[in-house]
């Protein structure tokens, strides 16, 4: 979120930013919620500090005058009573509205929907073959690296099993992945998949992607099926739980970046997307992932220059593995409310005959951390929130795809890339039929 005397005082780049990224709210809707809630609190504190000199006062008094003081007591009670019930649903609007403000988008960051996303770099040759290639569905059916029949009567739409080889190049992936992140100094977590709504609210998958995540049913509930507890969700992602980890934290300057990595199973409901990518490994319910986060000091240059870092992690990654790639910056439309600026890295998938997205890079300078309450204290003692920063390093199996399309031979056999040797003991899938 934004700090509330910015969005009063700066309402029209604030309106800007609310159309630019095509969220639906009105600001002066909100402007006038916050008036009426500034003007109920100072209402409260000036009713509190008047029964607080009644109180004093009455035990002074006694007979008639007593008795009129405790009368008065009691009418400004029942004014106080109401105040606050008015001001809690006052601030159940105000804060339905807030949590909707977008952060502002950087200056460089091109205006518009998916058209307006624009291409900044590449890497790697895309392969050209010499026979007619294979998908990856055909190739992982070929060689029984997939069973999307048999996921799907366990598992429903888009359940799969991941089998043989393709199972042991997935935790060779993860585990290079690791490794790098660990090479450049980030702390290695496993964190909870199961997460409270505040983690969620704290990033802003909630509200806005809240119908793409599942929602645990038989959570909290007693014998008779009451609710008792807490909702609790799946995380789509680490990133949530990775910030939710220093939530109601202040760091010291000194300390500053703070990076971590997290590795976890991922869920999404993938509601919106009916009818695209029905077919293979492109769009899944779960899959894993290595999740990079950084957290800085609330500058918003060193903050780009982390973005950039994130980038070049996730690209040294896909180098490794040989895999052509490349790099988007995403538009206003496309970016999500949170961000200040957003890169998609996408490679290249032979059957899709174009570029997939893989990886997503993103600076919230304090967007996040406002909602967390994550601060830092200054080498002067002052009080500021950090800035957040996220990026996938890897994510399968969608990156199989890449794998198994890129390296195909013609004689059926698909090379692995030498990186993954040591982790998966594997040089080929699949051997010449004689």
């Amino acid at each position: 979120m934004l700090d509330l005397e910015f969005i009063r005082k700066n309402s029209a780049r604030v309106k800007e930013a609310i159309s630019e990224k095509g969220i639906d709210l009105e600001l002066d809707e909100f402007l006038q919620i916050d008036s009426k809630r500034r003007s109920l609190i100072a209402e409260i504190d000036e009713l509190r500090q008047q029964q607080n000199a009644f109180n004093k006062k009455v035990v002074s008094l006694s007979g008639d005058k007593k008795a009129q003081a405790v009368g008065g007591m009691k009418t400004l009670a029942q004014d106080l009573k109401a105040a606050e019930k008015q001001l809690k649903e006052v601030e159940h609007q105000w804060l339905s509205l807030y949590l909707l403000i977008p952060n502002l988008p950087a200056k460089d960051v091109p205006v518009g929907d998916e058209n307006a996303n624009r291409e900044v770099s590449k890497w790697g040759k895309l392969p050209k073959f010499d026979f007619k290639p294979k998908s990856h569905v055909e190739l992982a059916e070929k060689h029984n690296l997939v069973d999307f029949t048999r996921g799907a009567k366990v598992s429903g739409f888009r359940g799969y099993y991941l089998k043989n080889e393709a199972a042991l190049i997935q935790m060779a992936i993860m585990m290079h992945a690791i490794n790098r992140m660990r090479s450049q100094g980030f702390e290695l977590m496993i964190p909870p998949t199961i997460l409270k709504d505040f983690a969620l609210i704290g990033s802003g998958h909630f509200p806005f992607m809240k119908e793409d995540i599942y929602e645990l049913a038989n959570v909290g509930k007693d014998e008779s099926g009451k609710q008792v507890g807490e909702s609790l969700y799946l995380s789509g992602t680490s990133e949530p739980a990775l910030l939710a980890y220093f939530a109601d934290t202040t760091l010291l300057e000194e300390n500053l970046p703070v990076k971590v990595c997290g590795f976890s199973q991922c869920y999404r409901n993938e509601v919106g997307s009916y009818g695209k990518d029905t077919k293979g490994l492109y769009r899944l319910h779960e899959f894993m992932k290595v999740e990079q986060v950084v957290l800085c000091r609330a500058d918003e240059k060193e903050s780009d220059e982390w973005l950039e870092k994130l980038r070049k992690n996730s690209e040294l990654v896909l180098r490794d593995l040989g895999l052509p790639y490349r790099v988007v910056m995403m538009s206003t439309g496309e970016m999500g409310a949170g961000k200040r600026k957003m890169y998609d890295i996408e490679t290249w998938m032979p059957s899709r005959d174009s570029y997939g997205e893989t990886h997503s890079d993103s600076n919230l300078t304090d967007w996040q951390p406002r909602r967390l309450n994550i601060k830092y204290q200054s080498s002067t003692g002052e009080k500021k929130y950090v800035y957040a920063l996220n990026n996938t390093v890897i994510a399968s199996p969608r990156i199989l795809i890449a794998i198994l399309e890129n390296f195909q031979n013609k004689d059926g056999t698909i090379d692995v890339p030498k990186v993954l040797f040591p982790y998966c003991g594997l040089s080929r899938i699949g051997s010449v039929k004689k």
